[in-house]
């Protein structure tokens, strides 16, 4: 009858040597520091990168139209988007009259051609008879007057002539560069005019972005400059700085850099492109990205003191690259910081960091 308050008190005093065995486990666990990985502050290159944005635009665009007025559009042999070379037809004009005025004049220096002969042999008939008394000296002038008088007539029906075979030479509309087109504003029967552009061409399909650059960053871009172009299609291409302006908006206080790329079909005026500039590098004191903490818009890291225990203190941060960012205003090189398990400790926890190189 006594087995089984014995075997109970044995029960309970081994309940309570294994729930003691626990909580010592628990405690030994809580006082073993936490692995962390740590580095440095450094001083290191930063490059200052610049994001600036804007429009692609031609870097020179030709604008096509008629040197003539009132002839209408017989044919147009190209369309938007097409490449073409420069003295290339492109539209011509319907010269049907201009052929009928051509022959009229040809007929009239025909015929002054004629006149002019004529009066030459006139004049020449009459040369040495001065002081013959076959005729007077106003006759002999008359006849000399007379074939100068038509070799001027028969000059001036030549100009005239040729200035209508210039005229036939304008019916053919040409590329004045070579280069892409970019739009088409004529069709066959068309009136042209000096005025009314019909084509639009970029030259030696060259386009570039006219990006918008703040004010404070202005001075930071240098023609000659790379940069590196991304359109919204994902596609990335390289381009250089060719012009900075030389002032700014006085409304938006922005103000503009010409980068120009290379030849290429994806590139179309009139879209938006993103460009990043690498537009100054410095050694500064710098960490790791992952060392960073942002919390309610305060920056800070976790730096370690001798003992292996984690205080946290405020930074300033700059420029970042290469997965390193510039502490303006913060602890001094060398200091230890964690770069990793932040998320798991307390200001004064002891940690055991690891030291990433």
């Amino acid at each position: 009858m006594r087995v089984a308050p014995l075997l109970l008190s044995s029960l309970l005093l081994a309940g309570c040597g294994s729930g003691a065995n626990e909580e010592a486990q628990n405690a030994r666990a809580a006082a073993m520091p936490r692995a962390v990985s740590a580095g440095k502050i450094e001083r290191r290159a930063i490059a200052q990168d610049l994001l600036v944005s804007g429009v692609l635009v031609a870097r020179e665009e030709a604008a096509v139209s008629s040197q003539l007025s009132g002839f209408a559009v017989a044919h147009v042999y190209v369309d938007q988007d097409d490449q073409v070379r420069a003295g290339q037809p492109l539209a011509v004009l319907d010269d049907s009259l201009l052929r009928a005025d051509i022959e009229q004049q040809r007929a009239v220096v025909a015929q002054q051609r004629i006149a002019a002969e004529k009066a030459r042999s006139e004049a020449a008939r009459v040369s040495g008879l001065e002081n013959a008394g076959v005729l007077s000296s106003e006759a002999i002038t008359e006849r000399r007057l007379g074939a100068r008088t038509a070799g001027a007539t028969l000059a001036q029906a030549q100009a005239a002539l040729k200035a209508l075979l210039v005229r036939q030479g304008f019916m053919t509309i040409r590329a004045p560069v070579s280069g892409r087109i970019l739009s088409r504003a004529v069709r066959p029967g068309d009136i042209a005019a000096p005025g009314t552009i019909m084509f639009r061409i970029a030259r030696d399909n060259l386009v570039e972005l006219d990006a918008e650059v703040p004010e404070q960053s202005i001075n930071l871009v240098r023609p000659g400059q790379p940069a590196t172009l991304t359109l919204p299609s994902g596609l990335t291409l390289p381009g250089t700085v060719r012009l900075v302006s030389a002032e700014i908006d006085p409304q938006t206080k922005l103000g503009r850099a010409r980068i120009l790329m290379g030849p290429d079909r994806a590139l179309r005026p009139g879209g938006f492109a993103e460009a990043h500039l690498t537009v100054a590098e410095a050694e500064v004191p710098a960490v790791r990205q992952s060392a960073i903490r942002h919390e309610s818009g305060t920056a800070s890291v976790m730096i370690l003191d001798s003992d292996n225990r984690v205080r946290s203190r405020p930074v300033h941060t700059g420029a970042s690259s290469g997965g390193w960012i510039a502490v303006i205003d913060g602890p001094a090189i060398g200091t230890r910081v964690l770069i990793g398990g932040q998320g798991f400790v307390l200001d004064g926890d002891k940690v055991a960091p690891r030291m990433v190189p």
